[in-house]
């Protein structure tokens, strides 16, 4: 049989809710190891139906960075104000501004990025490929290897997350789903840098001392 306080440590340790932890115990014997094995695979498992369902719900969230040269805005959707109002999702929506400020995004999804775009990089890598020396018949394929790398440099749910480099924001996504039990949805951000685009002066030092001695 199994005891209560095996059902309670579990449920501390993995946030599950008690008769999941339960089955879980249930199903591996009391085997605590084994039974977060169980959540886990089991939670992602239900997370991805979840993934389909409408969220209209979350937050606007802002992230200033660097004594105000870096500053993100990032709307991250769940299913309900609940959720949304709880310090779990806060943190969460926050780490996700942070991830932006740091790694520098341009969409949030691999079918956002611009078909031109990927054609144009594609171009690019295939002629880094030709100029390496590769065969040519080898070169489409390292291609669509290299060009996994692009994403994963410009999609935000591809990216490696700054605070655990061994799980993407995919992978974070998944396992909140999984443990709030509603669809969550990065929807959209936006990114500022302090000069960005703005062409800087360069100033050139021997004309401006030649200028200050005539």
């Amino acid at each position: 049989m199994i005891s209560a306080n095996l059902v309670k440590e579990l449920r501390e340790m993995t946030g599950s809710g008690m008769m999941d932890c339960k089955k879980a115990l249930t199903e591996t014997g009391g085997d605590i190891n084994k039974a977060i094995e169980y959540l886990r695979e089991h939670g992602l498992a239900a997370a991805a139906k979840k993934a389909g369902r409408i969220a209209t719900e979350g937050l606007v969230e802002s992230y200033i960075h660097g004594g105000g040269r870096i500053g993100v805005l990032v709307e991250v959707n769940c299913e309900t104000d609940f959720v949304a109002n709880t310090d779990e999702f806060r943190t969460f929506v926050k780490d996700i501004a942070m991830q932006i400020a740091a790694a520098k995004p341009e969409f949030v999804r691999e079918e956002e990025v611009p078909q031109e775009a990927i054609e144009k990089e594609k171009e690019i890598l295939r002629n880094q490929a030709l100029n390496e020396g590769k065969p040519a018949a080898i070169v489409d394929k390292m291609v669509e290897g290299r060009i996994k790398k692009y994403y994963e440099q410009v999609c935000l749910m591809n990216q490696t997350f700054v605070k655990n480099p061994d799980q993407k924001i995919s992978d974070i996504v998944t396992e909140k789903i999984a443990k709030i039990g509603e669809n969550i949805s990065i929807r959209r951000f936006a990114r500022y840098e302090l000069g960005e685009g703005l062409e800087k002066k360069q100033d050139n030092f021997a004309d401006e001392v030649a200028s200050m001695i005539k």
